[in-house]
């Protein structure tokens, strides 16, 4: 047992916790100053009597303003840097007032929500978790008591992985997950959902947005945001932060739960190793290795304590070189024979890049996103082929997915269908195609990796791996390095690498896009006949991706709005060979590129790359040398 006692002055209250099964008993807690510790990592949760928003930390309105105009607010989350000194990369729990107030106006606006979707009499249930980032403790603080205050009952998780909470959530009315996802530390930011597993539509986002930001708005903000603070009495906010070990527990059961349906076949992984570099994440906290233990893997983590940030958080190749190097120090200690796998999370554990130790290469190799997301396509695709050869098969991916999924989809008779970049697009798409009679087991983005396995709405590496096991177990006597070679051989540029991201100085995306038009067309009438003989193309097509609908044909570029737009070249026979592709980051202040070609061949993407970078800058200069730019593009070219 793990006593934790409070003392306070004139009175005592002690909360008394069963550590391994997170089962606790309490006594009641009284009117007085004290903070409540989770029992399993011994951070703070809060002060009941102590709220982050007082009278004497009161942000000006025009700090609210400034504040909320850094923010980026997408259906893929709403984020900002929330860290008290400004630097994305302090790891120090402070936040300023400014972001505080935020917090409690963001809270507000999702109990807007939710009470037009169930008015009362009915009574809303909310759960509220945060990644591993120190900066989510003070803003949970803060909108639990907003919701509380609002007499929703806020069910407290503290640390857990993005999936965890939308299995949880389920069996509940909504979420609030507090997190920057791959982004680094110092950032932060929220995610809203219902119980459908997943977060809100762009739709029902830009509703909430407009929410917040018409209270944001208000000269009195600063007072309102104080003011629903203040509405949570001190008791509640006691007995949130004293039933957060139960409602974490009751939220591990539900998700293990959950994994295993997604599974359907339970895979048998007898003799897989596998390896977590956690990064100190919110998988830290989550299942996995109990999960990989119930399939007969041998299981091991490095980096393994929640908040222990040991590099960059974003689960790409410069970052999975640790997990690589894991796996080879635990192949050279387990000898030949079996399969060594290893996987690195983002800070909410939603995503997870795979690597594997070849035995034809001798190392650990590290798969290309492109590659990660392949796998499970094939895996599903192959499976649901052979259990019902004549269902009609789809697939759902972002724009800038590899065509390569498009070669897999074929071999099984498979549609593959395309949303603008985001997890929420995806996921929706899926839904429409589901709707229209298609079998959409597996769906997701395969620029960044994440594979998203129906029913989850969500990334999971769980699901990938478990997705790569079954695909191990179907082919005796086949690696996994065999079936990386077998895969369609693609070259696409990585989602991190320095030239996929563009800085552009125009704010409207739509005009800098008709000017790439000019440039586009004016290029490509001098460059037909190289193009051909250079690189077979014979002809092109524009194709805007706006939410959930793909549009092919586009004769006006400017359509794409602030969604995808891409340019897809095809050979002679009609057949597709490359495309280049681009659209503002929704949550990073980037704008990124990319291009797809058919082939282990790195000269035609680099050529091709090389000439949609040039064309943007060319394009986005002239967009800022109309009048009505102008005020957007205060910046001397060079």
């Amino acid at each position: 047992m793990v006593y934790i006692g409070i003392s306070i002055k004139k009175k005592q209250a002690e909360i008394i916790y069963k550590n391994r099964n997170l089962a606790f008993f309490s006594v009641p807690l009284y009117h007085t100053a004290m903070t409540i510790h989770d029992p399993v990592t011994g951070f703070p949760l809060g002060d009941p009597a102590a709220p982050p928003l007082t009278p004497g930390n009161l942000p000006a309105h025009g700090d609210i303003q400034a504040a909320l105009d850094r923010m980026i607010l997408s259906a893929s989350g709403w984020r900002a840097v929330f860290a008290a000194s400004g630097s994305e990369a302090d790891a120090a729990p402070a936040v300023g007032p400014a972001h505080l107030a935020l917090a409690a106006l963001m809270a507000d606006s999702f109990a807007d929500y939710l009470s037009a979707l169930r008015p009362p009499p009915s009574a809303l249930s909310v759960v509220l978790g945060i990644d591993a980032r120190p900066t989510g403790t003070v803003l949970a603080d803060v909108m639990l008591r907003v919701l509380a205050g609002r007499g929703i009952q806020a069910e407290y998780l503290f640390i857990t992985a993005a999936p965890e909470i939308m299995a949880y959530t389920r069996k509940k009315d909504g979420f609030v997950y507090i997190s920057a996802s791959h982004n680094p530390v110092g950032h932060n930011g929220v995610k809203f959902g219902l119980n459908d597993g997943g977060v809100l539509s762009g739709g029902e986002n830009a509703k909430v947005v407009a929410a917040f930001k018409e209270k944001c708005a208000r000269p009195e903000a600063a007072q309102t945001a104080l003011a629903l603070v203040r509405a949570c009495p001190e008791e509640d906010a006691a007995g949130i932060f004293a039933a957060m070990p139960q409602h974490k527990k009751d939220a591990l059961d539900a998700y293990a739960a959950f994994t295993r349906l997604v599974a359907e076949d339970t895979p048998n992984g007898k003799n897989v190793t596998i390896l977590c570099d956690m990064n100190g994440s919110a998988r830290s906290l989550s299942i996995d290795r109990a999960y990989f233990e119930s399939l007969g893997c041998a299981f091991h983590a490095i980096n393994g304590k929640p908040r222990q940030i040991a590099h960059a958080i974003i689960p790409e190749p410069e970052n999975l070189v640790y997990a690589a190097a894991g796996v080879e120090r635990l192949r050279r200690a387990g000898g030949a024979g079996g399969v060594f796998l290893g996987y690195m999370p983002d800070c909410d554990g939603d995503r997870g890049n795979i690597v594997y130790f070849s035995e034809k290469t001798g190392r650990a190799e590290i798969l290309k996103a492109q590659e990660v997301f392949a796998l499970p396509v094939l895996a599903e695709l192959s499976a649901l082929a052979a259990k019902d050869p004549e269902r009609g098969l789809a697939v759902a991916v972002n724009g800038p997915t590899s065509m390569r999924i498009d070669d897999i989809a074929a071999r099984f008779g498979a549609r593959v269908f395309r949303a603008e970049v985001g997890e929420a697009n995806v996921v929706n798409l899926a839904r429409l195609k589901r709707e229209e009679g298609y079998a959409v087991r597996i769906l997701g983005e395969g620029s960044n990796g994440g594979s998203i396995i129906h029913p989850s709405a969500v990334r999971d590496p769980l699901n990938t791996l478990t997705s790569l096991l079954k695909l191990l177990a179907s082919r005796p006597g086949t690696t996994l390095g065999d079936v990386v070679d077998a895969l369609p051989k693609y070259t696409t540029t990585g989602v991190t690498e320095e030239r996929a991201l563009l800085t552009v100085r125009s704010k409207d995306h739509g005009a800098l896009k008709r000017n790439f038009q000019k440039e586009f067309e004016a290029w490509w009438a001098g460059r037909k006949a190289a193009l051909a003989a250079s690189w077979g193309i014979a002809s092109c097509t524009a194709i805007a991706t706006n939410g959930t609908a793909e549009t092919v044909g586009i004769t006006d570029y400017g359509v794409s709005g602030a969604g995808g737009l891409k340019i897809r070249f095809d050979g002679k026979d009609g057949a597709p060979l490359a495309f280049m592709w681009m659209r503002g980051s929704g949550t990073e202040p980037v704008f990124r590129v990319m291009c797809d070609v058919k082939g282990d061949n790195p000269a035609f993407e680099a050529a091709l790359l090389e000439a949609e970078t040039m064309l943007i800058t060319q394009a986005d200069r002239k967009t800022c040398i109309l009048p009505e730019y102008t005020a957007y593009c205060a910046v001397i070219y060079e």
